[in-house]
């Protein structure tokens, strides 16, 4: 197949569908292999799990606690996947997963579909199927929480934005579904991450009016039935939560969700300095490292090109607010991912200035490196001798990538350089996802618990003991959702009360004396029946659980 039957090949649908397929491969290792884990992603699948539980699909809670902080659509969007793929009782965290990766492989077509207005069906495969590799996207694509499905949202949203600016700037035509599809993906982006999607539209379109000095075409963007349509998806679920909370929904969203995180100091210990996440671009980025030097004087040269400067306009506002606002998580600039994309798209589709190329060979053997050693650091501080090969070769396929990657860039031959190293990436990440992470046994704490309730035989689902099971002093949501809803989270005093009414209890050592001293004050008695020893990373210190049977329980 010659390369204009291939470009013939991948114009239209077919083009996307491979960019998604990219996506669907670099996320579904974790998405099987990963237990659940803390804290993000325990608390959704919980919630979620709620849902089906209760039917009730208005209140979002955590237990019996109320969680307003994010709207409700990815909840329903894992309850629907749970529902239909499996069963509450179940408690398969891989069900609560498949919107991440359906959003994950959402980014990337999007992004394929857009570029490919304004460069071709060739640049529009490679941009979303870059997306759709890189290590954040892909990270996020097998965890159960809002950020892959936003990153979906938003990308369509934006995509369908820009065919609708490169049109108006004298390009290929938008098409009928280019409207619709911006509104539908605002929509979405609402309803499961509230204002960040149209901060992201509303900062595309400032920019490109002051940078254009023209504003007609956004004019002509649909926003009398644009507006009603997004009321309309949005609005009832809106009405009823306010009136099933009294307005309360809304006050601890904004003022203690969105609010601290403008503030000075950061919120929950998530702060950092300006800087922090250009600094980890080229690894979360990764294999897109290999280009970003080459993109950004792609940005610079080409800005006059439409689709160049609604990319600049896509990444520049929201990027620039993230770098000055106190509270920093690695996952918040995913959705202007897509931008870098078109960017890195662009730049390959002209020969590239030496000097970029040797910058671009550097950033991706640095994040080749880093990558490397983050997994040579698990090993060394959680794993154990049997998880060296799967440690080697995460490491080594990323360096290998990076390296033939680099070669090859070198030799001005960016777009099978590009092709090696995301090969390349993609099975990198895929080890580490489903071969070391879940390997790396003092950090399964909650799926150790669980499996040592089984074999002692105290899983009250079993039916030998009564519930629920008392966890003291180790509240992780993971336990949570692995054990299930009714779970009890109790000081030591808590866990000996349970002991007394012959229900089982994790207690970890912090919690000992209490428990103990619980424990003669009721004159009942705990045997010890099994011990799991690991380290909390949610909170950064080591945890030492004792499970204990009450006295005179079944083996």
């Amino acid at each position: 197949m010659t390369v204009e039957q291939a470009e013939r090949w991948i114009a239209g649908w077919r083009g996307p569908l491979l960019a998604a397929l990219v996506a669907l491969i670099a996320g579904l290792p974790g998405l099987l292999a990963m237990p659940p884990l803390d804290r993000d992603e325990s608390r959704y699948a919980q919630a979620s799990s709620q849902m089906l539980e209760t039917r009730d699909f208005t209140n979002i809670r955590f237990q019996d606690q109320a969680r307003h902080k994010k709207p409700v659509g990815i909840y329903w969007m894992q309850a629907v996947s749970t529902g239909v793929l499996s069963n509450v009782e179940q408690r398969d965290v891989r069900t609560y997963r498949v919107p991440s990766l359906l959003g994950a492989m959402l980014a990337a077509a999007a992004c394929a579909w857009g570029a490919s207005a304004l460069w071709g069906a060739r640049a529009g495969v490679l941009a979303g199927a870059l997306l759709g590799a890189t290590f954040l996207l892909s990270s996020e694509a097998f965890i159960a929480k809002t950020d892959a499905v936003l990153c979906g949202a938003v990308t369509l949203s934006m995509a369908a934005l820009g065919r609708l600016y490169a049109e108006a700037r004298g390009g290929p035509a938008a098409g009928r579904r280019a409207k619709p599809l911006f509104w539908a993906g605002l929509a979405a982006a609402i309803l499961v991450k509230g204002p960040v999607g149209p901060v992201v539209a509303l900062g595309a379109l400032l920019t490109l009016w002051a940078w254009d000095r023209d504003a007609r075409w956004m004019l002509r963007l649909g926003w009398g039935w644009g507006l009603i349509a997004l009321a309309a998806v949005v609005g009832p679920w809106a009405a009823a939560i306010t009136v099933a909370t009294d307005g309360a929904f809304w006050g601890t969203a904004v003022g203690g969700d969105i609010a601290p995180k403008l503030a000075a100091g950061g919120h929950e210990s998530h702060g950092a300095w300006p800087g922090w996440h250009a600094l980890l671009l080229p690894v979360l980025f990764f294999p897109g490292a290999l280009l970003l030097a080459a993109a950004a004087r792609t940005a610079w040269v080409r800005r006059a090109d439409p689709g160049v400067r609604f990319a600049i306009a896509w990444f520049a506002p929201l990027f620039l607010l993230l770098e000055l606002a106190p509270t920093k998580l690695v996952h918040y600039p995913l959705p202007v991912y897509g931008a870098l994309a078109w960017l890195v798209a662009a730049a390959v589709s002209e020969p590239l200035k030496r000097r970029e190329r040797w910058i671009g060979a550097g950033l991706a053997l640095a994040a080749a490196a880093a990558i490397g050693l983050s997994a040579v650091y698990a090993l060394t501080r959680f794993g154990d001798p049997s998880d060296q090969p799967w440690v080697a070769l995460a490491a080594g396929l990323a360096a290998v990538g990076a390296l033939v990657g680099g070669i090859l860039l070198i030799q001005r031959a960016s777009m099978t350089a590009l092709l090696a190293v995301g090969g390349f990436a993609i099975l990198s990440h895929a080890v580490f996802a489903a071969a070391v992470l879940p390997r790396l046994e003092p950090l399964l704490v909650s799926p150790r618990l669980e499996r040592a309730l089984v074999r002692s035989g105290l899983d009250p689902r079993l039916g030998f003991t009564p519930g629920p099971v008392a966890l003291a002093g180790y509240h992780e949501p993971s336990a949570v959702f692995l054990l299930g809803t009714r779970t009890e989270l109790v000081s030591g005093e808590g866990a000996a009360d349970a002991v007394a009414e012959g229900r089982p209890a994790a207690v970890e050592q912090r919690q000992e004396p209490a428990f103990r001293a619980a424990l003669a004050q009721r004159r009942a008695r705990a045997l010890p029946a099994a011990t799991i020893e690991g380290y909390n990373y949610s909170k950064g210190e080591p945890v030492r659980l004792t499970l204990y049977r009450p006295q005179g329980s079944r083996r």
